[in-house]
């Protein structure tokens, strides 16, 4: 198995919604996006598969030796091996590839925030960034495509936070902000044990209107010069942004179910998307 076999594998095993996004692009961008979704995943799993917080550090650790590792110019893992291609072809910054594992790391060592600015922090890591680096390798014309790609980095982050809000209680994790469960009433045992409440209601009707804001926020920012080089973020939301809406349809009942969007559902809203850019 080659390099980009095994990201490929890795990304459409996850059945992600990037992965949709992904289908369209010309040969060399999409080898670039789907090893860098695999380097996401693998961080993501070395935190997220693993019980032992120690063993979890470790990993991390060892990831950020293979960064190193890659930059030097002797990769050794399928994942970074694939990304030496990509940080050739579109020079892809370092540091932003740590800010990745600082963000995962951040689940080992917070499992509450106390305020949207503290969760911010975590959002930007794990997914601005993320969404910054896809950025440069869609291409891009005016620098202004930066500040859509950090904005809508972060809605996705957000929509992800509203839609496994059960599925991170029963890890121990709660991403919502301390203080907005205070102001609903809302206690963190409501949502450990999967109490919903017509508080937590109203908690997750704030919650997503905040992510409709971001994403908002991000598409008026996109200048029209790059939106067809940028059409794979684009399907990206308009995927996120149905899973959001469809949530809100189900009544919001993330404490106990975890919506997905079937994958026929994904793929037919990603060639519209891409049709209509």
């Amino acid at each position: 198995m080659t390099p980009d076999e095994y990201c490929q594998q890795k990304a459409s095993a996850s059945g992600s919604s990037f992965y949709y996004s992904f289908l369209f692009l010309p040969r060399r961008r999409r080898q670039a996006i789907t090893a860098l979704y695999a380097f996401c995943r693998e961080v993501d799993d070395a935190v997220d598969e693993c019980s032992d917080a120690g063993v979890a550090r470790m990993k991390l650790a060892w990831w950020r030796g293979e960064v190193a590792a890659l930059y030097a110019g002797h990769p050794t893992h399928p994942v970074t091996q694939a990304l030496a291609v990509a940080i050739a072809r579109f020079a892809l910054p370092q540091e932003q590839l740590n800010e990745i594992i600082d963000g995962m790391e951040m689940d080992l060592d917070t499992v509450r925030y106390a305020d949207f600015k503290a969760l911010h922090l975590y959002c930007y890591r794990v997914a601005s960034v993320v969404g910054l680096l896809a950025a440069e390798i869609f291409g891009y014309d005016d620098r202004r495509t930066l500040k859509y790609a950090h904005d809508l980095g972060l809605a996705f982050q957000l929509t992800n936070i509203i839609r496994d809000v059960g599925e991170d209680a029963r890890r121990g994790r709660i991403y919502l902000p301390q203080d907005e469960l205070a102001r609903f009433g809302v206690t963190a045992a409501d949502i450990l044990e999967s109490r919903p409440t017509e508080g937590f209601r109203a908690l997750m009707e704030f919650q997503v209107a905040r992510a409709r804001e971001f994403y908002e926020r991000a598409l008026a920012q996109l200048p029209p010069v790059d939106r067809r080089k940028q059409v794979a973020g684009l399907v990206m939301a308009a995927i996120y942004r149905t899973t959001l809406e469809e949530i809100v349809k189900d009544g919001c009942r993330v404490l106990t179910h975890r919506l997905s969007l079937p994958p026929l559902r994904k793929l037919w809203i990603a060639g519209k998307t891409w049709l209509a850019a």
